[in-house]
C-alpha cells in the first residue's frame, strides 16, 4: 500500500472516530454537566498527551508558536467541545449534525483569512449557499431542535473552524499529533482545575452510559482521532483527504439513529445533502484564486 493510499485509510479512520462525538456526548451530558464533561475530557486527554510527549522525547515548541497553540486550543480543546455539550442539552444528536455538514467550510474560512488566500467568487457563492440551508432548516423545523441549541451549535462550528484551520497551519511545522498534544498540555492546568471545580455532586446518580460517552470522547475525539486524521492528511495530502470529512454528517446520522434511537427526518438528509453539496463547491474553488486585472487584460488583447 502505497502513501497515497494509507493516507485515505487513515483519514477515513479520523473521519469515523469523529463521527462518534457528538452521539457520545449527547449521551454523556445526560448525567454529566457540560462545563465538567469539557473540562474533564480535556484533562483525561492532557495527561495522555503530556506522557505521550515524554516517551517521544518530543521538543518544546517555540516562543513563536506558543500563542497559535493556544488559540488552537482555545478552539478544539474549549470552544467546541463545550458549545457542543451546551447544544446538546438543547437539540437531538441527529440535529447537530446538520449543521457539523458547516465544519469543513467553516475551516477553509478561517484557512483563507489567516492565510490571506483570495479564494475564486464562487467559493463564497456556496459559502452563503450552505449557510442558508443550514438556517432554513433551523427556522422551519421544530422537531428536536430549539433556537438556544442551534446557537450554540453555530458557535462551536465557529470555534471548531478556527481551531482546525489555526492546528492546520502548525502542524506544517510541528507534525500533526504534536499540535494536538501541545494543545492539551498548554490547556491542562487550567481544565484540570475547572474539572476539580465542577466535580458532580452525587457520583451514584450517574449511569453507565455516560461514562462511555466521556471515555470515548476523552479517548477518541480529542485524542485518538487527531493522530489519525493529522497523519492522513500529511501522507496524502491535505486537499484530497480533507474531502473525507464531508462523510462524517452522514456517519454521525446513522450512529445517532442506530446508538440513539433518534428519528433522523427526511428533512434533516436533505439539509445535510445540501449543506455536503455546498461544502463540496466552495472547497474546489478555494484553491482556485480569482483572475487578476492584469490576466483580464492580456485576454483582451489576445481577443
Amino acid at each position: 500500500m502505497n502513501d497515497i493510499s494509507k493516507g485515505w485509510l487513515n483519514g477515513l479512520l479520523g473521519v469515523i472516530i469523529f463521527s462518534g462525538s457528538l452521539p457520545a456526548t449527547r449521551v454523556a451530558v445526560a448525567d454529566f454537566d457540560p462545563v465538567f464533561l469539557t473540562a474533564a475530557r480535556a484533562a483525561i486527554a492532557g495527561v495522555l498527551a503530556l506522557a505521550l510527549l515524554r516517551l517521544a522525547r518530543a521538543r518544546l515548541p517555540s516562543g513563536r508558536d506558543l500563542a497559535s497553540l493556544c488559540m488552537a486550543a482555545l478552539g478544539v480543546v474549549l470552544g467546541f467541545p463545550l458549545f457542543s455539550a451546551l447544544a446538546l442539552e438543547h437539540i437531538t444528536a441527529a440535529r447537530s449534525l446538520v449543521f457539523i455538514g458547516l465544519l469543513p467550510l467553516a475551516t477553509a474560512l478561517f484557512g483563507a483569512l489567516r492565510g490571506r488566500e483570495r479564494p475564486h467568487p464562487a467559493f463564497w457563492l456556496f459559502a452563503v449557499l450552505g449557510s442558508a440551508c443550514v438556517l432554513a432548516f433551523a427556522l422551519t423545523q421544530d422537531a428536536g431542535g430549539s433556537s438556544q441549541g442551534d446557537l450554540y451549535m453555530c458557535a462551536a462550528i465557529v470555534a471548531c473552524g478556527y481551531g482546525y484551520a489555526e492546528g492546520g497551519r502548525l502542524s506544517r511545522r510541528l507534525g500533526g499529533w504534536e499540535v494536538i498534544s501541545w494543545a492539551l498540555v498548554l490547556s491542562l492546568p487550567i481544565m484540570g482545575a475547572l474539572c476539580l471545580a465542577t466535580l458532580p455532586g452525587e457520583w451514584e446518580a450517574i449511569g453507565f452510559p455516560a461514562w462511555i460517552g466521556l471515555a470515548y470522547v476523552s479517548l477518541f475525539s480529542m485524542l485518538i482521532g487527531f493522530f489519525f486524521w493529522y497523519r492522513g492528511l500529511a501522507q496524502g495530502g491535505i486537499a484530497a483527504v480533507g474531502q473525507l470529512q464531508l462523510l462524517q454528517p452522514f456517519m454521525g446520522l446513522a450512529l445517532a439513529a442506530l446508538l440513539l434511537g433518534e428519528p433522523v427526518s427526511w428533512a434533516m438528509l436533505a439539509a445535510t445533502v445540501a449543506v455536503v453539496g455546498c461544502v463540496a463547491g466552495a472547497r474546489i474553488f478555494a484553491a482556485q484564486p480569482p483572475p487578476s486585472p492584469s490576466m483580464d487584460r492580456k485576454a483582451q488583447a489576445r481577443q
